[in-house]
């Protein structure tokens, strides 16, 4: 679910604090009666649940609980910040999961759970009571860790455009707003977040944006937190080809002296800049009014500023309890079953999956396997060892210059998702033709990977 109101702290104390009788009287009732599965969220991860249960055991009764009546995908959306899309492309009914699939939609927000009787309630007043309870809350964000960013008037001037919505639209007014050759800064998140390529894809796209109507020499700059991000030894190489960057000093370490040699070096600042945390890039303080961003390194003036702040679990999940001191949302591995509830399994971006990402795919290859080993569990059966998958795939601004990372995922001793030591990107000497078919593959896995979850 993109938003909710908190939860009244006093009254989910109560609701909490119902007797364990209770609820093991109710499980007993219910066991003879049609099983209830509810999902809170119907994003990627929740969606996909939904449909792959009913697929995989109709007799199930299966209820979305979200707020918004169509969805709106994040995954591919900074198209729309560049113009490449516009917000019907990336707007999904939720049509066909109702009367194809029979999914049950109560479009509304959650205010409590009674973990003891195992009932959720809504703003609206319904009272949803389930056998197995699955939360997908997608991602909240954190300002309190950017200084200069906390109040709300600082955010409505920098929006994060993270979350689909309508700040994609205020940040692409923002980007048609840009002077002539200005300057635009780009400031990812610190690990973990949603979308390990995606600030990076933006910043690509954006400055491809600016050279086709006509800039000369526009400016895209990557201030960093970190040193490194997924795909940057590939998106790196297409940068220095396409946009003229030179390889920041620090990062050479990651090529080999053959690869090294195939960098251009050149005399100016190319459009994208990455400075890395190691040089500097890392921002200590924000300036909204003035569009001024402070790094370790200095002051830098901008025409646009897309600051993506700390990432942390949807605020249902934190309201909950589901969440520990990271405020990500620890689970069993094999189940996804949360350690802070039982009969409660945390998928897609708010959960700690190992090694697994935060991104659409993993949260649908997750939806997937805890339909399998929720069926299992309601039948009384062994949940299988799950095998898990992502692939992320981004443009490295160029729409016919694409990408990816893929990687299997199964648990070690210890239970823990681990990915399986395989190569996991394009070859450094990949082809014009390999870049090419990667930027088809992206687009052709967005519309199947849409169809597979809402079709």
């Amino acid at each position: 679910m993109k938003s909710h109101s908190n939860l009244n702290r006093r009254r989910f104390l109560q609701l909490t604090a119902g007797a364990a009788t209770v609820g093991l009287n109710m499980g007993q009732v219910r066991a003879a009666e049609t099983a209830h599965v509810v999902v809170i969220g119907g994003g990627v991860g929740g969606a996909t649940f939904a449909k792959y249960l009913r697929l995989y055991a109709p007799e199930v009764k299966v209820t979305i609980i979200e707020r918004n009546r169509q969805y709106q995908r994040p995954y591919g959306s900074s198209e729309v910040i560049v113009g490449n899309v516009d917000m019907d492309a990336i707007t999904i009914s939720y049509d066909a999961l109702q009367k194809k699939h029979g999914v049950q939609f109560v479009f509304d927000t959650v205010n409590g759970v009674d973990f003891a009787t195992r009932t959720v309630s809504t703003e609206g007043g319904q009272k949803l009571v389930y056998d197995r309870l699955v939360v997908s809350p997608g991602i909240s964000f954190d300002y309190s860790k950017v200084p200069g960013m906390e109040s709300p008037e600082a955010q409505q001037l920098i929006p994060h455009g993270w979350n689909a919505g309508d700040q994609l639209l205020a940040l692409k007014k923002q980007l048609d707003a840009v002077p002539v050759n200005g300057t635009v800064v780009i400031v990812p998140p610190p690990n973990p977040y949603r979308c390990p390529p995606g600030p990076y894809e933006r910043a690509g796209l954006i400055a491809q944006h600016l050279l086709d109507r006509g800039d000369k020499h526009p400016r895209v700059l990557i201030l960093d937190p970190k040193n490194g991000f997924t795909t940057d030894v590939t998106m790196l190489q297409a940068w220095n080809r396409l946009y003229g960057m030179n390889l920041p000093k620090p990062f050479e370490k990651n090529y080999t002296a053959e690869q090294l040699a195939t960098f251009k070096k050149y005399d100016q600042p190319g459009v994208i800049e990455w400075v890395m945390a190691e040089e500097g890039g890392r921002v200590v303080k924000v300036d909204a009014v003035n569009k001024t961003v402070e790094t370790e390194k200095g002051v830098i003036k901008a025409d646009m500023i897309n600051l993506i702040p700390p990432l942390k679990a949807g605020q249902i999940a934190l309201d909950l309890g589901l969440a520990d001191a990271s405020g990500w949302c620890p689970v069993d591995m094999k189940t996804f079953e949360s350690t802070k509830q039982p009969r409660v399994h945390v998928i897609g971006d708010a959960c700690i999956a190992g090694d697994m990402p935060k991104s659409g795919y993993s949260a649908n290859s997750q939806a997937k396997v805890v339909a399998l080993q929720i069926k299992a569990l309601l039948a009384g059966q062994e949940p299988i060892a799950p095998v898990l998958q992502n692939t992320c795939y981004a443009l490295a601004g160029r729409s016919d210059y694409g990408m990816f990372v893929a990687d299997v995922f199964r648990q070690n001793a210890q239970g823990i998702l681990k990915r399986a030591d395989q190569p996991r990107y394009l070859p450094f000497n990949a082809s014009e033709a390999q870049y090419r078919l990667s930027a088809v593959y992206l687009h052709a896995w967005m519309d199947s990977f849409t169809q597979d979850i809402f079709a």
